[in-house]
């Protein structure tokens, strides 16, 4: 027998690795528990058909235009992607699935088992983002622990590697590293790549039986007919919950390694945070609860930031999520985007220092004149406007409530209190900002420096841990509504120029 049929014939024998991952992911047992799985794969077809009847029936029409402004400014509110996770509104800020921050404090599950009492876990934002529905407490149970049973597929090289990372290297740099490296264990590149090399065989063997056997195998094991785009979010999902189980101990390993000793303790009879924060080296439920409305808040903010696009369009090439997901960490990292809450924080540690110093009280007088000081030196006000919001955040506000709960004496959050009461009226006499409220990252920091986390250098690894949710449960349904590679029009100066000169009325 030769070496190509050889080949085939092992394929054969094995009866298709990929698929068997996914039968031992998704065993079925009596129970009356729908689990995320049945739920999400008794949505798919309904929403490829809806999707499909509204590209043909109105593929046509026109949304909305561009201008050459918003082609230069970063396609600022041009109408370009679909998103189906979430959406934020310039008046009324983020929903998520149609739920504001609030109504999900109202009615997701808490650690506590009662909705209302406490805040979300984030396993319950993982259901409602990925399903559309909300979940009951039990549901919650079932993906807590099928995400702590995950957590052990983490490469066994994995560690080591970020042992061997510089100290000094940043958070940023190392957590992406981790997760790329953490890519070895991708069950939808293993999908892809055994479906490509029973194609190559198939259109080199010479026996029509084993290519027939081959040809039959490969309907049974992998995506049928071509592996068509409508199967890939199958194998797409198990990298997705995967990854989602890998990434804390992967964040918790730099922030150990970084800042003490390097020991990582678990405590799997928490749910996703409260075991993330025992990762971390804290005890304290105050500090889990924090835990818990961090992560959930900074989950999604649709589609046009950078971190969630980044990850839309690398997964638009069918790169899989651990790749597609790094590159979001990527631009996550930049100072535009996940740096903005340690910048905060070091601004109004330095108030703070500065009123010391001269013998100020930090009072709203004080704080207005500290702030037409910055403003007349042509500097920023940290942690206030937003690209797409007119209104304060509400992730700011659910926030201001943790800390009004939580810390209403703490002297930090008593300055960002005051900040917030008149800064809004300074920015808008200021006149050169579109949005005046202060938005999510105008508070983070304080209420992480609270309970002794104090490493602010780490503070976008947490943005980041969080931010993996949306992006990736937004990839899933990308894979399963066969979006296509993202590749929009490019234009030249000297075109745009043209374009201007030949259409006045334009």
């Amino acid at each position: 027998m030769n070496s190509l049929a050889h080949a085939a014939r092992s394929l054969v024998l094995r009866g298709g690795y990929v698929r068997s991952v996914i039968a031992a992911a998704n065993p079925s047992s009596s129970r009356s528990i729908t689990t995320l799985q049945e739920t999400l794969e008794s949505q798919v077809a309904p929403k490829q058909a809806s999707l499909a009847k509204l590209k043909k029936e109105h593929g046509s029409k026109v949304i909305g235009k561009v201008t050459i402004d918003q082609l230069i400014g970063g396609a600022r509110s041009v109408k370009c992607m679909l998103w189906e996770t979430s959406n934020l509104d310039p008046e009324e800020g983020i929903r998520f699935r149609g739920l504001t921050i609030p109504e999900c404090q109202q009615v997701l599950p808490t650690y506590s088992g009662k909705a209302g009492d406490g805040e979300p876990l984030l396993e319950s934002i993982i259901w409602l983002l990925l399903t559309s529905e909300v979940p009951t407490k039990e549901q919650v149970d079932t993906l807590t622990a099928e995400l702590h049973k995950r957590s052990s597929i983490l490469p066994a090289h994995v560690v080591p590697l970020l042992n061997s990372l510089p100290k000094d290297m940043h958070p940023m740099t190392q957590f992406s590293i981790g997760l790329n490296a953490a890519q070895t264990a991708s069950v939808f590149a293993k999908a892809y790549g055994e479906l490509e090399y029973f194609h190559f065989l198939l259109r080199h063997l010479k026996s029509m039986c084993l290519k027939f056997i081959a040809s039959n195998t490969l309907r049974r094991y992998l995506p049928a007919d071509g592996a068509p785009k409508n199967e890939y979010h199958k194998y797409a999902l198990e990298d997705i919950l995967n990854v989602f189980a890998i990434l804390p101990e992967i964040a918790a390993t730099i922030y150990r390694n970084v800042y003490f000793d390097g020991v990582v303790k678990k405590d799997q009879s928490l749910d996703y945070s409260g075991n993330f924060c025992r990762m971390l080296g804290y005890e304290n439920p105050g500090f889990d609860e924090l835990m818990r409305l961090y992560l959930c808040i900074h989950t999604d903010h649709e589609g046009g930031n950078a971190s969630a696009h980044t990850t839309h369009l690398v997964g638009s090439t069918l790169s899989d999520p651990y790749l597609s997901y790094a590159a979001g960490l990527n631009a996550l990292a930049g100072p535009l985007h996940g740096l903005a809450n340690q910048e905060v924080l070091k601004w109004i540690q330095a108030l703070q220092t500065k009123f010391a110093k001269e013998g100020k009280e930090v009072n709203a007088e004080t704080i207005t004149e500290f702030a037409w000081e910055t403003l007349n030196a042509k500097k920023v006000i940290p942690g206030y406007g937003h690209a797409v919001l007119r209104k304060t955040d509400p992730r700011y506000t659910c926030q201001r409530e943790f800390g009004l709960k939580h810390m209403p004496n703490d002297e930090l959050f008593k300055i960002v209190d005051t900040i917030y009461q008149v800064m809004p009226g300074i920015l808008t006499e200021h006149g050169k900002v579109a949005n005046p409220y202060p938005n999510v990252d105008s508070h983070s920091g304080v209420l992480l420096w609270h309970y002794g986390f104090t490493q602010y250098q780490y503070y976008t690894v947490l943005f980041g841990l969080s931010r993996a949710v949306g992006g990736l449960c937004q990839l899933y349904w990308d894979r399963a509504l066969g979006l296509p590679l993202e590749r929009p029009k490019s234009h030249t100066p000297e075109w745009l120029e043209n374009f201007a000169k030949n259409n006045p009325d334009a």
